[in-house]
């Protein structure tokens, strides 16, 4: 029985990637994007293009970044789908690579349990181009179900995981139920199940 199911966010929960979209509104699109697709697609080492991207958010004002964040599109069935997990009486946690900025901003809408991502630094307001984190590596995602295995008293079996990159291939691989959304090849490869419509309701298929 499923006791606790762990989302990313970019691309999952939230229906595009969150620094693409803020390059985009400081004029970096091309560039990030770039990095983005190479990164998800298993190309790069997720920190150095993490830090990489960062880089070409400096300037931007916070209140920017915070608007921007404050609007992200949700991916269809994501509402849905953990409130019927959490009437299951499951724990829903969200790991993202990006930003607090944005998945704090998220858990407020769809009240999900806890989410562990990173934070843009800011100087007076304005981004200085640099993060730091609980996820700014391609291990980061495994090890913080470790630790929450530990902390909830879980093995693999009671956990579900939900993503769509190669930086969440550390995390499939802590638990049995492992769900590749719309999501590249790299990913898939590890999943025990694959959902290529997006609609996140789809997952309730699968849950046991």
């Amino acid at each position: 029985m499923i006791k606790l199911c762990v989302f990313d966010f970019d691309s999952t929960i939230m229906d595009g990637e969150t620094i693409d979209i803020l390059a985009a509104a400081n004029n970096a699109s091309d560039e990030v994007a770039s990095i983005t697709k190479r990164s998800m697609n298993g190309e790069l080492d997720f920190f150095e293009s993490l830090t990489a991207r960062v880089k070409f958010l400096k300037g931007m004002p916070l209140s920017k970044v915070d608007e921007i964040c404050k609007n992200l599109p949700i991916m269809p069935g994501a509402s849905e789908l953990i409130a019927a997990l959490k009437q299951k009486g499951v724990k829903v946690v969200v790991f993202s690579g990006g930003f607090h900025i944005a998945t704090d901003k998220m858990q407020e809408k769809l009240k999900f349990d806890a989410n562990f991502a990173n934070i843009l630094h800011h100087k007076d307001g304005i981004l200085t181009g640099e993060v730091g984190g609980e996820m700014m590596f391609g291990s980061s995602k495994g090890e913080m179900i470790d630790r929450l295995k530990g902390l909830l008293n879980l093995d693999k079996r009671e956990i579900m995981c939900v993503g769509d990159g190669a930086n969440d291939v550390s995390m499939f691989r802590k638990c049995d139920l492992k769900i590749a959304f719309c999501a590249k090849e790299i990913l898939k490869k590890e999943a025990t199940h694959c959902v290529d419509v997006k609609d996140l309701r789809e997952i309730l298929n699968f849950i046991r």
